[in-house]
């Protein structure tokens, strides 16, 4: 059988879209959203249908979508690519928002709505209503530039490489380098990378700039004070507010700080340099060269389905059929898009995992990161509408975070030294509590970012360079690299592509901190509840979903130490 027609297979079966329709142009999809819009609903069983009809249609536009954007960022230097996802953005997204919201009214104002299951639709009408709240025509041209300009980092940051023994290699290849044992190695790879990216500071400073201005004017058509304030409703972020995020950095801050600063300066010590350096940070101060779980592309995907496999079989299916399907493309090369991601495709079922492996260690972890969302996205694949599918991040990144840290107890596979099983532990769990500032530094940023809009280019440094001394452990000498780290903030996809979205990976991390420790406990029972939170999609609140999981909704500071204690004591069983 061939992958079409096992696609074919695993698509929902259609009752409202032909099977061979192909969206070339807004025309050809316009008479459904009509269908829709004229529609009588003068009954519960006929609003029920209609939810289900739009939400075929919402599957098909949206996997159309998907494809776009996933071939665009597998190829960024092919022009017909960039030119399909542009076109998709200027000319059938746009059309499609105010139809949408014109949907939403129909649906809140229907005399029936009040007889749709509370249980079921609560958690979908809350959104509903808040999108149509949010909602202003005049913001569409708006987010059709946003859109176009912030998918201008990812051409930009794909174009970054540096020559290494007579060859090109992209950045990722290049930051691999510097966990060699050799020093001057190091060195010498990490100026590059700098006097690289310095290359682009001006140009992603402006990018930025007007990126702020236009999502500004966007708070400001919906009579918000600044972005932040808009941002954070449109996010839907119901369940927690502006004050639990300060709340947070003040515990990231005293809770995790001080563990890495004790752990950096017994680093700084054992080294004993005349001076730290930036590049001294991440290979092995016993001499041991970097850690090579895999090879290839191919090695990481059989290895990956065996060490999911250990875990449940299920999970191995998902990346099994992903392979199938040839919905995988994980190695580096020139003229790809940076960072890697799950994308979801709500009408096949079956997602599409992108990365940019080189053979290390962060790698393995990207890989099994995003075949937690992979997961998530097959064990929702049963619901019955599209936007029970699309979790908020604090829950889709519960599902890829806990997958860290549970297939963390099976990377025999990928490393079948013992010595080297506790480093690769010890490595991840080190990341971890290096992570948890990291993401508390980026949110801190975005918070003051948007409240002062109108700053100047040196206010942003000031500004950062104030933020990660919060946030960092002070013991790295930067001397001579005082502009690396002012623009250390540039090297952050979210900050360009998807505002705002970072503070969930902290609050997914605690989480998943959370789901760990109750699968050493008991695997089965943590596993159990774990697939019963993920199968809920986003049909219960984000507290109901981590309470399924078996764990709380909770970032203050006693519940971060409480976690951290825990990690520490089973990073010293491995370091």
């Amino acid at each position: 059988m061939s992958n079409t027609q096992i696609e074919n297979q695993l698509k929902l079966k259609r009752s409202f879209l032909p099977l061979t329709i192909e969206i070339k142009d807004w025309n050809i999809i316009e008479p459904f959203y009509n269908d829709l819009l004229t529609r009588e609903l003068s009954n519960i069983a006929k609003i029920e249908q209609w939810l289900k009809d739009w939400s075929e249609l919402d599957a098909v536009v949206s996997e159309d979508y998907a494809w776009r954007y996933i071939k665009m960022t597998c190829d960024t230097l092919n022009e017909t690519l960039v030119n399909d996802y542009t076109f998709f953005v200027e000319n059938i997204e746009p059309k499609i928002s105010p139809i949408s919201n014109k949907l939403q009214k129909k649906l809140i104002e229907s005399p029936f709505l009040g007889e749709l299951d509370k249980d079921k639709y609560f958690v979908f009408i809350r959104g509903l209503k808040k999108s149509l709240e949010l909602f202003r025509e005049k913001n569409i041209p708006l987010q059709t530039e946003i859109s176009n300009e912030s998918q201008k980092y990812g051409a930009i940051s794909s174009a970054q490489t540096i020559e290494h023994e007579g060859k090109q290699i992209t950045l990722q290849k290049a930051a691999s380098f510097l966990k060699s044992t050799d020093r001057s190695l190091r060195e010498k790879i990490y100026r590059k990378i700098q006097e690289r990216k310095a290359q682009d500071e001006t140009v992603l400073n402006e990018l930025y700039d007007k990126l702020i201005d236009l999502r500004t004017q966007v708070a400001k058509n919906v009579d918000f004070k600044n972005y932040r304030d808009y941002k954070f409703e449109e996010l839907g972020r119901f369940d927690y507010t502006v004050d639990d995020c300060y709340n947070f950095h003040n515990a990231i801050a005293s809770a995790i700080v001080p563990i890495n600063k004790k752990s950096e300066q017994a680093r700084k010590q054992k080294l004993n340099y005349d001076s730290y350096k930036p590049w001294d940070t991440e290979f092995d101060i016993t001499g041991k060269e970097a850690l090579k779980p895999f090879e290839t592309g191919k090695e990481l995907t059989e290895k990956t389905i065996e060490c999911f496999k250990s875990i449940d079989p299920f999970f191995a299916d998902c990346i099994n059929t992903m392979r199938d399907l040839q919905h995988l493309d994980l190695e580096s090369r020139v003229g790809k898009a940076p960072g890697g991601y799950n994308y979801p495709l709500y009408e096949s079922g079956v997602p599409f995992i992108f990365m940019n492996a080189v053979g290390t260690l962060k790698d393995v972890i990207t890989m099994v990161h995003e075949g937690g969302h992979a997961v998530h996205a097959f064990l929702c694949n049963d619901l019955e509408l599209t936007d029970f599918k699309g979790t908020p991040s604090e829950v889709a990144e519960l599902a890829s975070m806990s997958m860290e840290l549970i297939s963390m107890e099976h990377w025999n596979i990928f490393f079948a030294a013992d010595e080297d099983l506790k480093r690769a532990k010890a490595e991840q769990l080190e990341k971890i509590l290096k992570t948890l500032p990291w993401i508390a530094s980026i949110d801190k940023f975005q918070h003051w970012i948007y409240q002062h809009p109108k700053h100047s280019i040196q206010e942003r440094y000031e500004e950062w360079m104030k933020i990660i001394k919060e946030f960092g452990t002070g013991e790295v000498d930067h001397t001579g690299f005082e502009d690396a780290q002012k623009r250390g903030w540039q090297g952050q996809l979210h900050l360009y592509e998807v505002p705002f979205y970072y503070i969930e990976y902290g609050f997914a991390q605690l989480g998943a901190i959370a789901v760990w420790r109750n699968y050493k406990q008991n695997p089965s029972k943590a596993l159990e509840q774990y697939k019963a939170a993920l199968k809920l999609g986003y049909t219960k609140t984000i507290p109901e979903i981590y309470k399924t999981a078996g764990i709380k909704f909770d970032f203050s500071e006693a519940y971060i130490k409480d976690l951290m204690d825990f990690v520490v004591s089973e990073y010293e069983k491995v370091k």
